[in-house]
């Protein structure tokens, strides 16, 4: 396929100045779309979202996800709306379930993490093409709902997150597109692709056309410097997925497998980063190569192109280490 649509990642860890510093930098390199990570209980992304739309003028901003619980899908399909109203058709939609152990810790059940997936894009859906929804779900429920101000001219497509087996079959079955998470190597997205069109088949739909990465990068003329800055946001992200999943052993295997290093390779390196060993000590170039996009502008766009063979339609990027908007404009500058 080729090279896909480059953008950049945004996050609630940064400030709404510094999203917009960076939002502008984007669109002066040159990348088509902004997205934003929104996490319980670090920065809700709606007040850097609007200011980047208003401070941009082509960028297409999404939301990669809300999650139905801190917002229920009535409340998603409202704010979705009334951005598109700010500016119309540039805005895009994901919708994730969260992560469990925060939802759990808000006193809220976590039990039918798939059903709220279902149950929110239905609704979300339907109010944003202009209906009226009476709606009985597994988590979530409407009754003779409608927005009270005109819907958009042409909805948003609405993504899916999806890690486990089960919910990228449902992405497949449901939504306008795939959202695939920092921390997936080249061998976990053919797996994730070929499950979302398992479950589009099976649902007799032709596979969603959307699918979006997101991946750390950094890109600089020097290939060792950029490769070393890389190596920090690696290593911990790494280690606390491999905590995290302690008592999930067969996602630890996969891990492990989608990777494409060798077992005693991966957990002597996962034993070293867990013993103190600083990222750009313990990992050797097939963790930068499995997890991540850095080196030199030709190396990124070599790697990106990888991924856009493998069916990924828009690669976002998070720039990662001291210097962001210079790699943005050096990697623009080469696209």
């Amino acid at each position: 396929m080729g090279l896909p649509k480059l953008g950049v990642r945004l996050h609630g860890g940064l400030a709404p100045a510094e999203c917009v510093a960076l939002a502008r930098a984007a669109e002066r390199a040159g990348f088509g779309a902004l997205w934003f990570a929104e996490n319980p209980f670090q920065r809700g992304v709606l007040p850097a979202v609007t200011a980047c739309l208003l401070q941009t003028e082509r960028l297409v901003v999404g939301i990669g996800v809300f999650n139905p619980y801190n917002r229920h899908p009535t409340l998603i399909a409202m704010e979705m709306a009334a951005l598109d109203e700010l500016a119309p058709g540039r805005t895009r939609l994901g919708i994730g379930s969260g992560i469990g152990r925060q939802i759990v810790r808000m006193g809220l059940d976590y039990s039918k993490p798939l059903g709220a997936l279902r149950d929110a894009i239905t609704i979300v859906r339907d109010l944003l093409r202009g209906a009226t929804v009476t709606y009985r779900g597994r988590v979530f429920s409407v009754s003779d709902v409608a927005l009270d101000f005109p819907p958009p001219a042409r909805a948003p497509e609405i993504l899916m997150a999806a890690m486990g087996d089960q919910a990228l079959r449902l992405s497949g079955a449901l939504s306008d597109g795939l959202m695939i998470s920092n921390m997936c190597p080249p061998g976990y997205t053919a797996r994730a692709l070929a499950l979302m069109r398992e479950g589009a088949a099976k649902a007799g739909r032709a596979p969603p056309p959307t699918v979006v990465q997101y991946v750390p990068c950094v890109a600089r003329p020097e290939r060792a410097a950029a490769r070393a800055a890389v190596k920090p946001t690696i290593g911990g992200m790494l280690a606390a997925y491999w905590a995290m999943y302690a008592a999930m052993p067969a996602v630890r295997a996969a891990m492990i497998a989608d990777s494409g290093i060798p077992e005693p390779d991966f957990l002597a390196t996962i034993a070293r980063l867990e013993a103190g060993a600083p990222a750009t000590e313990a990992l050797d170039d097939r963790f930068v190569d499995a997890y991540g996009i850095a080196g030199t502008a030709e190396d990124c766009l070599a790697a990106a192109e990888r991924f856009g063979a493998l069916g990924v339609t828009d690669l976002t990027l998070t720039f990662v280490g001291t210097q962001p908007a210079d790699d943005m404009a050096y990697l623009g500058a080469a696209i």
